[in-house]
């Protein structure tokens, strides 16, 4: 599981085929592509939305009303 783990994968712990947990690593593997690819679809989703015509200070402002 260390070795696992390690490489940046997550372990599936069961009992008699039942899921217990599951167990990620601490650090990400800063080489997984697929992890890179799924990170840059989710920036590319965000850049396509409209820009807001709120300000951020206007947000703040109302949110501590």
């Amino acid at each position: 599981m260390k070795r696992i783990t390690g490489a940046g994968r997550s372990v599936q712990i069961t009992d008699n085929g039942r899921p217990l947990w599951i167990v990620q690593p601490a650090i990400a593997s800063p080489n997984d592509p697929e992890r890179a690819m799924a990170i840059d679809a989710l920036l590319d989703e965000v850049l396509l939305e409209p820009v807001s015509t709120v300000s951020l200070s206007k947000l703040v402002k109302h949110g501590r009303r």
